[in-house]
């Protein structure tokens, strides 16, 4: 098996060529070089997917069975575009990896594959269409944008060639967002904890091993593919998550569950603030059949903590990423918000 991975240095992408190459594929991955080491074993060639001279020399490069992209985070819908046009004619499939935020229910609504997602243009334009009521800000433009750039990859090999994968949190060894590192550091610190909302509410977080092995088998798939990439709805709970923290550890800190109202009503920032805290009813309710039907196997979130901070504390870190510094609630506040709990 011959794949390209568009990224390929950082979390997801550096999983998918880790992971294929113990499969004995051969692998090129084309990054700018800026972030991240290549992966020893895979051919590493360097451009940019914002010019059009890098895409047609990359282009030169193939054949190959697959393309992975795994690095369309950020890019406009007209970078999408352009890239899979230049790759359709050296490439057998396309495995795009996506996000739940394109979904017009996400996250106030339970959601299926079969879920509308947001209106936007594959041609490559900046322009969107109506907005859904209730839609403002900056998850919106980025739903819009995942969106958009689905359907330009569905325009440029036809939506039989490709498969869509829609991941919702992805947690894991690498990881550079700072979700689950936060947790960890902070139970390792020890003392009372802010523990947020109802323990028995559940989450539905993915291993970036578990995205990567699917996103690899979906390479060999026969047909336009569409999945939702979540654990199971029911099987993890914040609870479970947090002792978990601990008890990777060591740690001999107490959790103080605080109400979601009284966490509101303090003005914490949800999601980000509080790494996974969030009180919209549909945040965790990703329905992930097709994708466990097309062979998904997604591990206990406890292994992926683990296997988390023994990464950790092996001394390694992730790439730097302005995501990073957004997340985890200041020890001030925190203790602020405690001493409420205490005083009720």
């Amino acid at each position: 098996m011959r794949i390209l991975v568009l990224g390929g240095t950082w979390f997801l992408g550096q999983a998918v060529v880790a992971d294929a190459l113990t499969r004995g594929w051969e692998v090129t991955t084309f990054t700018r070089g800026r972030s991240g080491l290549p992966v020893s074993g895979a051919r590493a060639v360097h451009g940019d997917r914002e010019s059009v001279e890098d895409l047609a020399r990359l282009a030169g490069e193939g054949p190959w069975d697959a393309v992975v992209d795994t690095s369309a985070s950020e890019l406009s819908t007209r970078t999408v575009l352009a890239g899979a046009q230049a790759l359709a004619p050296v490439s057998g499939r396309y495995v795009y990896v996506s996000t739940v935020s394109v979904y017009e229910g996400w996250p106030n609504e339970p959601l299926t594959v079969e879920s509308p997602i947001l209106d936007s243009l594959p041609d490559g334009s900046d322009e969107y269409g109506q907005m859904p009521a209730g839609w403002t800000g900056a998850n919106l433009r980025y739903g819009r944008l995942k969106a958009g750039t689905e359907r330009a990859t569905l325009r440029a090999f036809e939506p039989e060639r490709v498969t869509i994968l829609r991941p919702g949190v992805i947690l894991g060894p690498g990881e550079y967002v700072g979700r689950l590192p936060w947790w960890l550091r902070r139970a390792q610190r020890g003392g009372r904890i802010l523990a947020p909302g109802d323990p028995a509410k559940t989450i539905q977080p993915v291993d970036v091993r578990d995205v990567a092995a699917f996103a690899l088998e979906q390479t060999q798939a026969d047909g336009h593919q569409l999945h939702n990439v979540t654990a199971p709805i029911g099987r993890d709970t914040m609870g479970s998550f947090l002792q978990a923290c601990l008890d990777v550890t060591g740690s001999t800190g107490r959790l103080v569950w605080v109400p979601d109202e009284l966490l509101l009503h303090s003005g914490v920032r949800q999601w980000s603030e509080i790494p996974l805290w969030r009180t919209h009813p549909g945040v965790w309710n990703i329905d992930a059949a097709s994708a466990c039907a097309a062979g998904f196997v997604s591990r206990p979130l406890a292994e992926t903590v683990a296997d988390t901070w023994e990464w950790l504390r092996q001394g390694n870190l992730p790439v730097q990423h302005r995501r990073w510094d957004l997340h985890g609630i200041a020890a001030e506040k925190e203790n602020a918000i405690l001493a409420q709990v205490s005083s009720m």
